[in-house]
């Protein structure tokens, strides 16, 4: 996670945190205070509605008492407002209606009436009912009368929960007596007002959230000494949820505009700090390219501009530690390439120029060359004389020239035999050439006194065939040059090529369409100095066919027939296609590396096709490793970098095999962003006893750790040869 995107969500939690206590506290006093001042508001009503209400108090049913109570309810402040009376008047009537026996009737009489104590109590109204009765009897001529219904007071107890008590009593008439018991429903209510809690605008969640406790307030009504009822008033929440939600809402939305003006604020800043940090950022990243450059443009912020010093000095020195490494090896190479006599290229050269010529569909003649009778020479003088003859002899070899485009290179295999190179010459050049290297021999042989001097073979380059079949037939041509005479040549023409090419391009085409080929996995990459040291890291997709005679097909031949007839892409297709599924089914762990044409990287159809491949199995996409050619490289560096910047954007790896110095300038190593190098095996045959490879081999393992790349070692056969290499710290080799 980047700096910038940790201070933001520090800052962010920090922000939250103290919006949150904040808020909650906020919110928590607002509360409170709501609280306190509908508490507050609804005893003072009850107070002054209290005073209002106790002139009326006379006549309790009087319908000017709902009409006070609910103009006040109107305002909307309350939820309930109740008046009742301080004692539950009970009829004579409404026992013997509500009694249990259904046999009285109002003619009965009741007496002795009881409730149980946890209720409370009752008291009997009838005394001066009875006195009037009586005074009433005595005046029979009256007029005057008075309500004759019995009632008694019920006077509950302060923890009263239930509305209905049961009241026994004795009912009589006459010699009959009953003991029978009524469930009376206690309602003191007189008058009664109610309104809903919740305004429509609060959501619900909020008042489930949030919960506000209002206590019903109450004011006594008395007369006199007495008290003759009791008003309550309940505030309603919902005007305080309403105040509570409103508060809660634009503290969130001024707290949201806060924080995105302080984010604003805090990303221009944290931008404009932490810009010196890309920078090093940056730096170091070109570094693990091998991109050495300097930050010029120091910071001001003092420990940021230390880090940039510190980096720019890094860079520096890694820079010179590579760049003495190049030139060691750009020396060593030269070293290993010439051979020390003569100045001239050696065989080894000579098989990797021939590569060149395969890749590059060259035309042109392979000479062979040889002094005769070299050791008869030698016999007869001095070494340094032998030594004078050879230099003389290659110098002929160095400075011939032929045909305008024609591009002449000579190299000496061994003692007495030569070679050379001709790309771009065709017959009638090649016969010039061959006149003038004879009239060269000729002055060189009165020179030194040496009649025979050299034959000459020459064959033309042939793209379907191989090196070694290029090698024999020119050595074929100088054994008949041998037969013509004295320092003599020979040249097989173009007739005597092994197969017709419209024979080869219906062969391929066949293997290719029906994919009849065979894919087997060779050069086991096994790891040399690590913890998991001799496992398998890496092997090599090598693809077989076979001819109508079933005998193997070079692969080289192969593939210059296919990139000829622009098979070659189909052909990679259909090698990728087979590797993923041998990875799918054979359950591989390790890599495979995969040998792509410079043909195929540079088919667009057939990198959408790799893409769209690749993201399809992404899960083994690790595992895949595609291989070029360190000259097929040179031949499009710019669109070599792009494949390979596809390639890591989908999970694959790089490398170049055959790696040698002279193809790719060990400066732009740094510059392809390379997972893998697999050193040409020339550079690892017979390591053991040559100490120019070994100080090759240990630059170059010193070099590609710089740059971060893994380097391997192909086909050592020798074990000494492997133990060398081992103990050069090269990461893996395959034998």
């Amino acid at each position: 996670m980047s700096l910038s995107k940790q201070l933001y969500i520090i800052i962010s939690l920090i922000f939250l945190m103290i919006f949150t206590g904040n808020f909650i506290i906020s919110v928590k006093n607002t509360k409170e205070y709501l609280q306190t001042e509908a508490s507050t508001k609804a005893q003072d009503t009850a107070t002054s509605l209290g005073m209002s209400l106790k002139t009326l108090m006379k006549d309790k049913n009087d319908p000017e008492i709902q009409s006070i109570i609910s103009a006040i309810a109107n305002s909307g402040f309350y939820k309930e407002i109740r008046l009742e009376d301080s004692f539950f008047q009970i009829k004579k009537e409404d026992l013997i209606s509500l009694s249990n026996n259904k046999t009285i009737d109002n003619s009965w009489q009741i007496s002795k009436l009881e409730v149980d104590e946890k209720y409370g109590k009752i008291e009997d109204n009838n005394t001066q009912l009875e006195f009037l009765e009586e005074l009433q009897a005595l005046e029979e001529n009256s007029e005057n009368s008075f309500d004759k219904t019995k009632t008694y007071t019920f006077i509950a107890n302060k923890d009263l929960n239930s509305n209905e008590i049961k009241v026994e009593f004795i009912a009589s008439k006459g010699l009959d007596s009953i003991k029978t018991f009524a469930l009376i429903n206690v309602d003191k209510t007189i008058a009664k007002v109610t309104r809903d809690e919740k305004f429509d605008y609060v959501p619900q969640w909020f008042i489930d959230t949030i919960s506000i406790k209002l206590y019903e307030m109450k004011s006594e009504i008395s007369d006199g000494w007495k008290t003759t009822a009791t008003i309550y008033v309940s505030a309603n929440a919902g005007d305080a949820y309403a105040k509570l939600y409103e508060q809660a809402k634009s503290g969130i939305i001024y707290s949201i505009f806060a924080f995105l003006i302080s984010m604003l604020i805090l990303f221009v800043f944290v931008q404009y700090i932490l810009q010196p940090l890309k920078n090093i950022e940056k730096l170091a990243q070109n570094i693990a390219m091998g991109n050495f450059k300097t930050i010029d443009k120091l910071p001001w912020t003092t420990e940021i501009k230390n880090v940039a010093i510190s980096m720019n000095e890094m860079s520096a020195k890694i820079e010179s530690v590579i760049s003495k490494l190049n030139r060691n090896l750009e020396n060593l190479t030269q070293k290993l390439s010439k051979d020390e006599l003569t100045g001239l290229n050696i065989k080894q050269t000579f098989e990797t120029d021939m590569k060149k010529m395969f890749i590059s569909k060259s035309n042109g003649y392979i000479f062979s060359i040889k002094i005769d009778s070299l050791g008869d020479f030698a016999k007869t003088h001095t070494p340094s004389e032998v030594n004078n003859f050879i230099k003389k002899f290659a110098e002929i070899l160095k400075e011939c020239k032929a045909g305008k485009n024609a591009n002449i290179s000579a190299y000496r295999f061994y003692g007495s035999e030569f070679a050379l190179i001709t790309d771009g010459l065709n017959y009638e050049e090649a016969q010039e050439l061959t006149l003038t290297i004879k009239r060269e021999f000729e002055n060189l042989s009165n020179e030194i006194g040496k009649n025979e001097i050299a034959h000459i073979g020459a064959t033309p380059f042939n793209p379907i065939g191989t090196t070694e079949q290029m090698l024999l037939a020119a050595n074929e041509a100088y054994e008949k040059a041998k037969l013509i005479g004295p320092n003599e040549a020979f040249i097989r023409d173009s007739d005597d090529l092994v197969r017709d090419m419209n024979v080869w391009r219906s062969l391929i085409f066949d293997i290719i369409d029906n994919q009849r080929f065979e894919i087997s996995y060779i050069n086991d990459a096994k790891v040399l100095n690590a913890e998991n040291k001799g496992q398998i890291v890496m092997q090599e997709a090598f693809t077989k066919a076979y001819d109508l005679d079933n005998n193997d097909i070079p692969i080289g031949t192969f593939v210059s027939i296919a990139e000829q007839y622009e098979k070659i892409v189909d052909f990679d297709k259909a090698v990728i296609s087979k590797v993923i599924s041998d990875i799918k089914m054979e359950n591989i762990k390790h890599s495979i590396s995969i040998n792509l044409s410079l043909d195929s990287i540079d088919d667009l159809n057939f990198i959408l096709w790799l893409r769209q491949t690749l993201i399809k199995y992404k899960e083994i996409v690790p595992q895949l490793v595609f291989s070029l050619t360190a000259y097929a490289v040179t031949k499009d560096i710019y669109k070599f970098k792009d494949f390979v910047d596809v390639i890591h954007s989908l999970g694959a790896k790089i490398i170049i095999k055959r790696f040698e110095s002279k193809f790719i300038p060990l400066d732009n190593i740094k510059d392809l962003n390379l997972d893998y190098i697999r050193l040409a095996r020339e550079y690892t045959n017979n390591v053991k006893n040559d100490s120019s490879k070994q100080s090759f081999i240990e630059a170059m393992v010193e070099m590609t750790n710089l740059l971060n790349i893994k380097l391997f070692a192909e086909n050592v056969k020798d074990d000494e040869d492997f133990k060398t290499i081992e103990k050069l710290d090269v990461y893996g080799a395959s034998r």
